[in-house]
């Protein structure tokens, strides 16, 4: 047992060196991104004024994410993953560079913005294998609590910031800035972390093997494992309660809302999610956190179901924000329980393909949310949104529970995928 205060302050991951070069290198890294995704909506749509082709430049700063991560992730697990990191950095430098000279083509602009996004999945896939071996036990969960208040608010801030340093300089200057943020980046994490072997060491992959082989391996070996599979299925069906945000236009013209409704809608999940990572993790203990995931993963999806109500703008806001808080909440330990059970030598590719597989359902439903809303309004859709992530929270939760019994059977009464 923790005595008391202890296990809880979230603050204590910063006595490490190492998190706090990779937590603010992924800091750097992540307001220039958001930045440059105001820049590209910008440029582009000045040079074409088509909103078709704003919208397609928008949607490639996340869409090859989806394979990046099972093509590529494997390279975190064949190859030192501070220096796959730095690696990564450099070259998002240098394309990121090429994509800011004024009269580059569009074509040329979307191809260098996959290759972007491409290497952004290997990089992720390589800090979120690396970040257990710096924040041992309980630290970890609190580094991944850390690490979800700080990116939301950086990226409220630089999605704002953005729009007004835009009035002051050009897209193609923003672009050369977010460069420079990788440059920062990657000179932070050659210094501030590690460098740590191989996993299995130097010759522990069989060079032979494609790494786009990996990723499939990757995904046979989740399929074969009941606790990571109903735990996998837990952290995508997140994705159902992403689907308000995207629907924050309609729902705000629903209520008779201008702009400022709407921003105040998108702004209810982020900050409920800071919140809710603040104290789900100083106040509930390790062990209740990992039995806890799937019923709060159920509560997470009925603030969104009483929007059948239609509780109005402040009501809609502060459901929002509770549903963010628990989804937010259930999701950092799901995805640490899931990260520990997976070995070292495997974790890159392991969860190059599960943020692969987040993606892809975010995309999804936020297509379907948007189908259902012109069919049945807004607050229906996020209704049904709720009430799916109910029942697919449910159903998920069942099967944890059971593979944690089977776990606990297996070895003497002790769950094996207890965190802490």
């Amino acid at each position: 047992m923790a005595g008391r205060g202890q296990g809880s302050r979230l603050s204590e991951v910063f006595r490490r060196g190492e998190f706090r070069a990779l937590w603010g290198a992924e800091l750097i890294s992540l307001a220039g991104d958001q930045l440059a995704r105001v820049a590209l909506a910008v440029l582009v749509y000045g040079r074409t004024g088509s909103a078709g082709w704003a919208a397609a430049v928008y949607a490639l700063t996340f869409l090859p994410a989806m394979l990046g991560g099972v093509l590529l992730g494997g390279l975190a697990d064949r190859h030192r993953r501070r220096e796959v990191m730095v690696a990564a950095d450099v070259v998002r430098a240098v394309l990121v560079g090429v994509m800011a000279l004024p009269g580059l083509s569009l074509w040329l602009l979307c191809a260098l913005l996959v290759v972007v996004v491409l290497l952004s999945a290997v990089h992720s896939s390589a800090q979120a294998a690396l970040l257990p071996a710096v924040l041992p036990d309980d630290l970890y969960e609190r580094g991944l609590a850390v690490r979800q208040i700080t990116s939301q608010a950086v990226q409220l801030a630089a999605f704002a910031g953005g729009g007004l340093l835009l009035v002051a300089v050009s897209p193609n200057v923003a672009l050369a800035l977010n460069a420079a943020t990788f440059v920062v980046s990657a000179v932070v994490l050659r210094l501030g972390v590690g460098n740590r072997p191989v996993p299995g060491g130097e010759d522990g992959e069989d060079g032979s093997r494609s790494v786009a082989r990996d990723g499939f391996d990757a995904i046979r070996e989740i399929l074969a494992d009941p606790p990571r599979r109903a735990l996998l299925c837990l952290v995508w069906l997140v994705s159902c309660y992403v689907v308000p945000e995207a629907l924050a236009a309609p729902y705000a013209a629903r209520l008779d809302g201008g702009p400022l409704a709407v921003g105040l809608l998108m702004a209810a999940d982020p900050a409920g999610s800071v919140i809710g990572a603040f104290v789900f993790h100083r106040l509930v203990p390790a062990g209740p956190r990992t039995r806890l995931i799937g019923v709060i993963a159920a509560f997470a999806g009925l603030p969104l179901a009483l929007c059948v109500f239609e509780p109005g703008l402040v009501g809609s806001i502060l459901l929002w924000g509770v549903s963010g808080a628990l989804s937010t909440a259930y999701l950092i330990q799901a995805q640490a329980v899931f990260v520990r059970a997976t070995p070292d030598a495997h974790r890159g590719r392991v969860v190059g393909v599960a943020a692969s597989g987040l993606v892809a359902t975010q995309g999804v439903a936020v297509f379907l949310g948007g189908l259902l809303a012109d069919r049945v309004g807004p607050p229906m859709a996020v209704t049904i949104a709720g009430v799916a992530g109910m029942v697919l929270a449910t159903a998920s939760g069942l099967a944890w529970r059971a593979a944690r019994r089977a776990g606990s059977e297996a070895v003497g009464g002790t769950p094996a995928l207890d965190a802490g």
